[in-house]
Parts: structure tokens; C-alpha cells; sequence
């Protein structure tokens, strides 16, 4: 069993691979996809997923947009990082290391999830300046009950990801693709075969799931939501109904911290939305981008 995605074999039916490169940022090798012009959107998946996850949302944005998705440190083509890169300013900070590495600014800023919340860290930080920023289902608060519960899933998460056969035992679990199929469908999605078979191929590699436990073990969300308040950039929160892994409760939590952000709800959709209806999530940003684009007055 291999322990990374290796490009050359597993990358022949990636979605949209025609617009996937390979660049050195932060001392290790990315997989980036851009694609199309103008302005530049940029897209963070969510923990345990890669660029796949914006297979059908890619080809939409790229009609009007610049669209940068990278595979986070770890995920996907990404090469392992060292460990501080897994947390959440960690991540920020490498994500920031790329897109200076590719001379990247962008207009509009979308994040899946975990995605999500590296995108504020790095609004706040001011790494990013975008017009706007849109939540997709985002994980920006910490979990329910209290400090103890996040203590508990962290310590957890160490445990297992200082486990070395750990990785491996659920690589292997994931060679079966109606295990994968259930995983999918706890998340509240119903996803297409494409999809389901990109998540079975990285899920097969230790090294991509090691990440993903990594990353998990080194989260810790109470700094960013005290911080929240503070984000100047316009935010919109965009929420699957059917969502079974961030309670839809969580985006009326942030919304509480920021009573100017803008609220979608989406029924019949789980975690996953973007993956289930790219042209509703598409015309969602779009939305968000207009909504905040300088009139012809302001510019003088």
C-alpha cells in the first residue's frame, strides 16, 4: 500500500486535472488547480477532502473567475508538512506562503468546512483582503459542551495519530468503496460516483488520512471565535439543512458574533453541498461578489 497519492498513477481520472500544477511554498511541494480568468477566487476544502471536492464548482467559477483550489498540507497531492503546518495557524500561514509564491491576491474567498476557518484566521490576520468571504457550512466554532469536549475529541485525535497502524487500518477499511459510500452518506450528502470514488482513492493512502488525524489533533477553534467579531470582511454563511457533521445551529451562533453576515439556508443539503449543487453554491458567491464590489463612484 502506498502511502501518499502518487500523481503519475492516481492522478489520471482526477477531476479537472487539466488545470492542476505542482509548486514549492512554504518548504514543501503543493498540488494546486487554477483555472480560467479574472478576478481570483480562492478555494479551501475541508479536513479529509482535496481539490475533488470542488469538482463541479471549478469549471462554473472558472466562466468568470480565476479559481485557486489547492490540496491542503497533507491532503490529496500535497506533500506531508511538518507538524506545525497542520494547525490552524499553521495552515493559514502556509496557505499564505503559496499564494505569494504565486503572485495570487484574490477577490473573493470560499472555504469548505475546516477550509472555512482557515480563511477567517487569515482575514483577521490580514493575509487575505477579499471582498468578501463565504462560509460553506464552515467550521469556525468549537464544538457543543464546553471546553472539556474539545479537550476530549483533541486528545483523541493525538492519540490515534501517534498510533502508527491507525492510518493504515483505516486505509485499508477504505479499500471497501460501500464503506466509503456510508462515510459519505453520514455527512447528511448524497454525493455522485465521481466524488465517491475520488474520496475512496485518497482515504486508501495512510499518509492522507495521518494528515487528516493530524490536523484534527492540532484544531483548536476558541481563539478564532473570540476573534470572530472582529473580521471586517463581509461574511456569508451558507448552510446545508441536512448537514450531519456542523450542527446548521453553529452558522446562527456566528451569526449572533456577526449580525452583519449574510445567511443562506439550503434545503434537502448536507455537509457536502457544493459537491451535491455547484450552481447553487456558484451563484452564492457570485452573489457575494457583486454585493461588495466597489461602484463606478467609488473608484475615483
Amino acid at each position: 500500500m502506498q502511502n501518499r497519492p502518487h500523481w503519475p498513477r492516481d492522478g489520471q481520472q482526477w477531476p479537472n486535472r487539466e488545470a492542476s500544477q505542482f509548486v514549492r511554498a512554504a518548504g514543501f511541494r503543493w498540488h494546486v488547480q487554477i483555472a480560467g480568468n479574472g478576478p481570483a477566487v480562492l478555494l479551501l476544502h475541508g479536513t479529509g477532502a482535496a481539490t475533488h471536492s470542488w469538482r463541479s464548482l471549478l469549471p462554473l467559477l472558472s466562466e468568470r473567475y480565476t479559481v485557486v483550489a489547492p490540496d491542503l498540507p497533507g491532503h490529496g497531492f500535497t506533500d506531508t508538512p511538518p507538524a506545525r503546518a497542520l494547525s490552524l495557524p499553521g495552515m493559514a500561514a502556509a496557505v499564505d506562503a503559496l499564494l505569494r509564491e504565486l503572485s495570487i491576491e484574490p477577490t473573493l474567498a470560499a472555504g469548505h468546512s475546516a477550509g472555512a476557518a482557515v480563511l477567517a484566521v487569515m482575514a483577521l490576520d490580514g493575509m487575505i483582503v477579499p471582498r468578501a468571504l463565504v462560509s460553506l457550512n464552515g467550521a469556525l466554532l468549537p464544538l457543543r459542551g464546553g471546553p472539556g469536549d474539545l479537550f476530549i475529541f483533541s486528545a483523541l485525535a493525538r492519540m490515534l495519530v501517534s498510533l502508527p497502524l491507525v492510518p493504515l487500518i483505516i486505509a485499508r477499511r477504505a479499500g471497501d468503496r460501500r464503506a466509503v459510500e456510508r462515510l459519505l452518506r453520514g455527512t447528511g450528502s448524497t454525493i455522485d460516483s465521481a466524488g465517491v470514488d475520488a474520496y475512496a482513492m485518497v482515504v486508501r493512502h495512510p499518509g492522507h488520512v495521518a494528515a487528516a488525524l493530524g490536523m484534527m489533533a492540532a484544531w483548536d477553534l476558541h481563539p478564532l471565535a473570540r476573534a470572530l467579531p472582529r473580521l471586517q470582511i463581509p461574511l456569508t454563511l451558507v448552510v446545508g439543512e441536512n448537514d450531519l457533521t456542523i450542527p446548521p445551529s453553529d452558522a446562527q451562533r456566528v451569526r449572533a458574533l456577526i449580525p452583519t453576515a449574510k445567511f443562506f439556508s439550503l434545503p434537502h443539503l448536507g455537509h457536502l453541498a457544493h459537491e451535491e449543487d455547484g450552481p447553487a453554491i456558484a451563484a452564492i458567491i457570485d452573489d457575494a461578489g457583486m454585493a461588495t464590489k466597489p461602484s463606478t463612484a467609488d473608484s475615483f
